[in-house]
């Protein structure tokens, strides 16, 4: 039995007589300090979530400067959920459960902790370790949109507290969340993060560890055929995500998913499947060509669209 398995028995033997399990499960559910290790558009988002759901969160950066930043990107995100009227206490009295630092150390009181890091291996690999070094007695998640969950977990030393938590851009806008399950998973903290995802107010859909998961495997195909038949003059950018999004009823067309999500991200995601599952999502050379130029998205301002 793991040790989560045995802190879920403690806590059945522990309830008074007159609680349910289902009455403990949710009171216990999420951990009273969530840590997040990366501060960028991702990691803010995720902090914004577990913030707004009354959660501490303690968000690690790299230095002083990046701190600064992902503190004013959470500062600026519970803002505007203030302004919608979607945010329960002050931007200030949710600030103030938010510690954004430098240091790792600082992650040893959180009961659950998500890597927010860029999508490539050896960077999350070693934040991986660092987290489990530094918080022993966290569950440690990813938030990959597609490396292998077994795969990263060769680096951690408990696989069985090792879980992909996959996150959507916008994260407080998206109310999706993967859960993403490795082979050596514990199944107790599966039910666990399956609960967490519905304390934050969001979906969780569970699957096994696969190359793209189910999300980015099925979005990222989509986008690469609508980059392949704007490159072939078959429609405009525009035109074809007009077409998902009135025929099909997609929030958002592809391309402009693509501009939203990064086109280096999308170009990394589909090198990544092209290698683990075959050519049919190999890069069409539009994605190569504007990755190459610069054209990122709305982040540099230009790709298949102008922001």
């Amino acid at each position: 039995m793991s040790c989560i398995d045995d802190y879920i028995e403690v806590l059945r033997n522990s309830r008074r007589p007159d609680q349910t399990m289902q009455e403990t499960e949710t009171k216990m559910s999420l951990p009273t300090r969530v840590g997040v290790y990366g501060g960028g558009r991702m990691g803010a988002g995720i902090a914004h979530a577990f913030l707004c759901s009354g959660t501490a969160v303690t968000v690690i950066e790299a230095d002083d400067s990046a701190a600064d930043r992902a503190r004013d990107r959470i500062a600026s995100s519970l803002t505007k959920a203030a302004e919608r009227g979607v945010l329960a206490d002050s931007v200030d009295d949710v600030l103030r459960r938010a510690d954004v630092t430098t240091g790792a150390e600082n992650l040893a009181e959180c009961g659950l902790v998500i890597e927010a890091v860029p999508e490539m291996v050896e960077v999350k690999a070693e934040v991986l370790a660092r987290i489990e070094k530094t918080a022993p007695l966290a569950v440690v998640a990813t938030n990959t949109s597609s490396l292998s969950i077994d795969g990263l977990a060769d680096s951690l030393t408990s696989p069985e507290k090792f879980i992909g938590l996959h996150f959507f851009n916008p994260v407080p806008a998206s109310d999706l969340v993967e859960i993403v399950v490795g082979t050596k998973t514990s199944e107790t903290l599966v039910a666990d993060a399956q609960q967490w995802v519905r304390d934050i107010g969001k979906t969780g859909i569970t699957v096994t560890d696969s190359p793209g998961f189910a999300s980015s495997r099925l979005g990222v195909a989509i986008a690469l055929e609508a980059m392949r038949m704007v490159e072939e003059g078959v429609a405009s950018a525009a035109d074809i995500d007009t077409a998902m999004t009135l025929g099909y009823k997609h929030p958002t067309g592809p391309l402009r998913t693509t501009d939203i999500v990064g086109l280096d991200v999308r170009l990394a995601i589909a090198e990544h499947l092209a290698k683990e599952i075959g050519p049919r999502f190999e890069p069409p050379a539009i994605l190569r060509d504007k990755v190459a130029a610069g054209h990122l998205g709305r982040k540099t301002g230009q790709g298949f669209y102008e922001w």
